[in-house]
This record gives structure tokens, sequence and C-alpha cells, in this order.
């Protein structure tokens, strides 16, 4: 099947999301949570965050355009810390009840079974659920012109993770404790590790 830029453009929206949200692949599937300075907390269902880097160990990932309200944007610009929970399969009705749209005094751990955990001081909640809880602390921010879309970066302060998860090289077997992944919008998939492959070297000539 073949589709060209014209066929995608003229699709009807809802269709042309759910197949544009599909071709990259499965995407990582986690919760960013965050406090306001009102001591309001916030969390929400994000499928973009990715590695930039591990000395120091930077994540990302993509806020939508702050055309309307992003109480997760503005919470991390106005306290600069946030968290990052991975979704297990046992959360995953929850994590997803997240996604709706509540206004900013309305804390989603209200209206899910999720429930916000405090860890050492640090300002934003952790999920008590999930079995991988990052600390982050907020770096930089780059506007996407193309679409509105902001790109978030930030430091890794702390990990918290289930110790069987942990393998000798470091290593961390996310199938240990059933973490999914997101395939389009709203598909969640479970993956188990098949196997780990050598780090590759150039072949020598004879």
């Amino acid at each position: 099947m073949h589709l060209s830029r014209r066929e995608i453009d003229e699709m009807d929206h809802l269709y042309k999301i759910n197949l544009m949200n599909s071709i990259s692949g499965y995407k990582s599937a986690n919760l960013v949570a965050t406090k306001s300075k009102d001591a309001i907390t916030n969390v929400a269902v994000f499928s973009s965050v990715v590695h930039y880097g591990s000395s120091p160990a930077i994540l990302g990932f993509v806020l939508r355009p702050t055309t309307v309200v992003r109480n997760t944007y503005d919470n991390i610009k106005k306290t600069g810390f946030y968290t990052i929970n991975a979704i297990s399969e046992d959360m995953i009705a929850d994590a997803h009840l997240t996604s709706a749209k509540y206004p900013s005094e309305i804390s989603e751990f209200d209206k899910t079974n999720l429930l916000p955990e405090y860890k050492n001081q640090f300002h934003a909640p952790f999920v008590s659920q999930s079995p991988l809880q990052i600390g982050m602390k907020f770096l930089e921010e780059y506007h996407i012109k193309a679409n509105g879309t902001i790109l978030i970066l930030g430091e890794v302060t702390d990990v918290y993770f289930e110790k069987n998860m942990l393998n000798k090289d470091g290593f961390l077997n996310l199938s240990k404790e059933k973490i999914t992944t997101i395939n389009g919008l709203d598909g969640y998939a479970v993956p188990n590790l098949k196997t780990r492959v050598e780090y590759q070297r150039p072949k020598k000539e004879n």
C-alpha cells in the first residue's frame, strides 16, 4: 500500500492522527508528574520520552503547543522539577485516564487510582505504583517552529527501580516488571526481551 503526501493531507483528521502516530513504531510509555507552586499535583501520560545522553544523563520529551493551558509545562517552568514514571501492565487503565484534559485546580491523582509518592524531599511526586521512577531537573527547551511543539530536556537527578530488573552489567530489563510501550495514541503493548547482542566493531580484513 502506498500513500502520497496529498492523500495523507486529505485524510479524515482522526484517521490521519491515528496513522501518523503509528508509523514511528513502538514508543515509551511514561507518566510525567509535577506539582505547582500552589502544591497542586498533575500527572499525564506521554509517549515521547527519549534518551539524549548519559554523562550527564539527559532525557527529553515533547509537549504539544501551548495555545491552551498545559499544566505539565507550566509546573516544570515554574518549579524546575518533575518525575518520569514507567507504566507497567497493571497501570494501563489508570495511566490512560490521565490523557483527559482537567482544569489546573484538579489533580489527575484524585481522578484515578494512581498514588503520589514523595522521596527525599524532591519537589515533584513520583507515581507509587511505577516500578521505574526517575527524578528530573529542567535544563532547557526548544520550540519546534514547524508545528509549535516544545522539546523539554531535563537532567536525571534520581532513579528508583525494582532490583530484579538490574543485570550485572547495568542493563535494566524492563520486561521483568512488564513495563509497557505505546503503539500510536492508545495502543498499549507489553514487550518481552528476546535477546541481547554484543557491541559491534568493524570487522578487520584478512
